[in-house]
């Protein structure tokens, strides 16, 4: 006997159950032996939806590291992930032929500084000559000839040194550009960040167009988001806003979904919107920034983006209330007559899998059909009661079932 009961119990159960379930083609409905069907008034009431878009996770700044100059790496002084501050040496290019560039450089400059150093002497002598001479054509010991043979030699030891003290220069020049180039053979961080993959190892060749690069540098403390939206929904939103701009600042603030299906536990804020319509998608490119401080996200990571809007004038109807036709959703409107009529309507795609918000084809005082629509047909006449009252009566039927009907049936 408390086999049976046991048995009787969860028949009735999933009686029920079946009675009064449903899907998006509206369900089924008990045989009640009447034409009453549950039908509600449309009311508008506050909504939440989400609109989510496709997203790629970029740093804030990804620089792509290769070096100045050509030749074999001969030191790695960082490693795969880790954080480096701006200015922190990343890797060394063999420089042998640079530091002897440098010290080629520094001998030419001594030599140079010799040479002015020799002509400055020469200028003394020239110049101390030149005064004697002088003194001597104003006694008339010497004459003009000879007083204008030492005005041109001393002329001559100024322009040697002028140009010995233009040939220091060049030479300076050259040792700054010689150790500018030894110093491109210690590559550093431009920027903080994390370090990303190196696909070069020690003893490798190198050189400005190295292909992929030497390694990322990406500044992750926030990173940018890049999602895009259709060009009609820019045009909306822009147009409600008033301007881009005010559509950016007005934006609300955006979640963002993980590759896991998790949240990510800090909120974003859309930053830019591009002016250029990409023809080929006619979409619009979006970046939101969020903030990183766990170093959860990173460069080159993918997710969606979650938007999500409130509507305090929304038509919500339950999904038992539709059904589907090659993906066009429709109702059955009950009128004053208590025709039923089938009608197509809009709904917003984003749903919580048991409601629609209705977004055209059905008006707030309307009347619909909830429950059991695979039953009706367009312009039949049916018996309208409240939902309660068709819940009723589906728990009435079920316990007016016999245990052995039931058992019954199980055994078949």
């Amino acid at each position: 006997m408390k086999k049976i009961n046991v048995l009787l119990a969860t028949a009735i159960a999933a009686v029920a159950v079946t009675l009064s379930g449903c899907g998006k083609s509206g369900g089924g409905r008990p045989d009640f032996g009447d034409n009453e069907y549950p039908v509600l008034t449309v009311g508008v009431e506050t909504a939440q939806t989400q609109t989510t878009y496709p997203a790629t996770i970029k740093g804030v700044q990804d620089v792509e590291i290769r070096p100045k100059v050509s030749g074999f790496i001969t030191r790695l002084a960082v490693q795969e992930g880790q954080s480096v501050a701006k200015g922190q040496l990343l890797f060394t290019v063999d420089n042998a032929s640079y530091v002897a560039a440098v010290r080629q450089s520094e001998a030419a400059v001594n030599q140079a500084q010799a040479s002015v150093n020799s002509a400055q002497a020469q200028l003394a002598t020239a110049t101390l000559t030149y005064k004697n001479s002088q003194e001597l054509y104003k006694n008339n010991v010497i004459g003009s000839f000879e007083l204008q043979s030492a005005k041109n030699t001393m002329e001559t030891a100024q322009a040697a040194v002028a140009q010995a003290k233009s040939a220091v220069a060049q030479a300076q020049a050259a040792l700054a550009n010689a150790r500018e180039s030894l110093s491109w053979c210690y590559v550093t961080s431009p920027t903080s960040g994390v370090v990303g993959n190196l696909p070069y190892k020690q003893g490798a060749l190198v050189s400005p167009s190295s292909t992929p690069a030497i390694t990322t540098i990406s500044n992750i403390s926030s990173m940018e988001v890049y999602f895009s939206m259709t060009e009609k929904d820019i045009l909306s939103m822009t147009k409600n806003a008033g301007g881009i701009n005010a559509a950016v600042s007005d934006y609300p603030p955006v979640r963002l979904r993980l590759a896991d299906g998790t949240m990510y536990g800090h909120t974003g804020t859309v930053t830019k919107v591009s002016g250029v319509i990409d023809p080929s998608t006619g979409s619009v490119s979006m970046i939101a920034r969020f903030d990183n401080p766990e170093r959860v996200l990173k460069s080159g990571g993918s997710g969606e983006i979650v938007v999500a809007r409130t509507n305090a004038s929304a038509i919500v109807i339950p999904q038992t209330a539709c059904t589907t036709v090659q993906d066009k959703i429709f109702v059955y409107k009950v009128g004053k007559d208590n025709k039923v009529v089938y009608s197509e309507i809009t709904v917003n795609p984003q749903n919580d899998g048991k409601n629609y918000i209705v977004t055209g084809g059905l008006k707030a005082g309307e009347r619909i059909v909830s429950n059991g629509i695979t039953k009706l047909t367009d312009k039949m006449e049916i018996k309208p009661i409240s939902q309660e009252r068709y819940q009723q009566k589906i728990r009435e039927q079920a316990k007016s079932m016999t245990a052995g009907d039931i058992v019954g049936g199980m055994k078949k």
